[in-house]
């Protein structure tokens, strides 16, 4: 089994980001979060701070099974200017691997044109930016490759939906029971 790679910039939104990472690690999936800013100790957009396992350019993601791009601003907005980011989430659409973006992230894969005829979701008042997209009001979308969510509040089915697409629903189903979560 590859590795999930959780790219934070200062900014990033805790909840969603935190939830998704901790989820995924429960499910017994290998977590790296990922700093694209030259510090590995990034602060989120409630002032809560997270010291990286790695530096964006420290790494070649050769294992990677999913690309995670946690919301909040204006740390969505780094995560869109950072090339190598761009590059990288290209490659990996061209190839059909899973790229999960949620709040405001879901607009750098709106810019670069990978929301086209697919149905996603994102914070209100980014549907400007996902270009070619399918807008639905809905906490989570799956449409092939890709999987969006919402905000914060839709942080705990956003990370359910991607142990769905990597471990199965038996363990969406354990998790959902270890973890209390109403469903």
């Amino acid at each position: 089994m590859g590795t999930v790679y959780a790219f934070f910039a200062d900014g990033f939104e805790e909840i969603e980001a935190f939830t998704a990472i901790d989820t995924l690690r429960r499910a017994g999936l290998n977590v790296e979060i990922v700093s694209v800013t030259p510090d590995e100790i990034v602060v989120g957009a409630h002032d809560v701070s997270v010291l990286c396992d790695i530096n964006f350019e420290n790494c070649d993601f050769f294992d990677a099974e999913l690309l995670l791009l946690p919301g909040g601003m204006p740390g969505a907005a780094t995560l869109d200017k950072h090339e190598g980011l761009r590059k990288l989430i290209l490659d990996f659409a061209a190839k059909g691997k899973p790229i999960a973006a949620i709040c405001a992230a879901p607009m750098v894969l709106g810019k670069l044109g990978l929301l086209k005829g697919k149905k996603a979701t994102c914070y209100p008042s980014f549907e400007q930016y996902l270009d070619g997209a399918e807008c639905v009001n809905a906490h989570v979308v799956r449409d092939g490759n890709i999987i969006t969510g919402m905000g914060p509040g839709a942080a705990m089915e956003f990370a359910l939906a991607i142990v769905d697409l990597l471990a199965g629903k038996e363990k969406v189903g354990e998790l959902v029971e270890a973890m209390c979560v109403k469903r």
